[in-house]
């Protein structure tokens, strides 16, 4: 198959300086021929209120267009308190929402973050794994993406500068795309 794959990136954290948001660009930088990665950034979407589901703020509506149209999502997510952002669960949440309309649904997904710890993001993206069940999303299994001590790989402007890293992310990249031309794949008629 020669179709472009568009990957939609969202990073999970709305700091500028947030080696998340860094990672993300570097992936946009690193994302291997055949595939496109456009960046959604999560600011300005209000707190989750089902009150407005059915109208939803313009941010969120941009939100679930841009999901949609996605061939494949890859989510960069610090950890926060063991877990996913706010900020991040509540895009989730309005993105799946109203019930039956979610636009996550069928969706192929990778996951990444980077931390200044030594585990990285492990527990962020397990949990982040479990809320895809739900919305019926197809997580790549691997390669993990977990950048540890951030710090040193980044330089003080957010570039990226540790090889090992971007051929990390390369080869995650890799694996989504392929990943999201087996799900695109018609079903083979028996």
């Amino acid at each position: 198959m020669n179709n472009q794959i568009h990957i939609l990136g969202i990073a999970g954290s709305l700091r500028r300086q947030s080696y998340n948001r860094s990672a993300l660009r570097a992936a946009q930088q690193l994302v291997p021929e055949g595939a496109t990665l456009e960046i959604f950034e999560l600011d300005g979407i209000p707190a989750f209120n089902q009150d407005e589901e059915q109208n939803p703020p313009a941010k969120v509506a941009e939100l679930k267009k841009q999901v949609r149209a996605a061939d494949a999502i890859l989510f960069v997510t610090p950890e926060y308190n063991y877990s996913v952002p706010g900020v991040l669960k509540n895009a989730i949440d309005w993105a799946s929402r109203p019930y039956g309309e979610s636009a996550w649904d069928g969706k192929p997904a990778a996951i990444m973050g980077a931390s200044v710890g030594n585990i990285a993001t492990a527990r962020a993206q397990y949990h982040l794994r479990q809320s895809m069940v739900f919305l019926n999303m197809f997580p790549l299994n691997r390669p993990e993406a977990m950048i540890a001590n951030a710090a040193d790989r980044f330089d003080a402007e957010g570039n990226l500068t540790d090889e090992p890293t971007k051929d990390h992310i390369r080869k995650l990249l890799q694996a989504l795309v392929e990943w999201t031309r087996r799900i695109q794949q018609p079903p083979v008629k028996s």
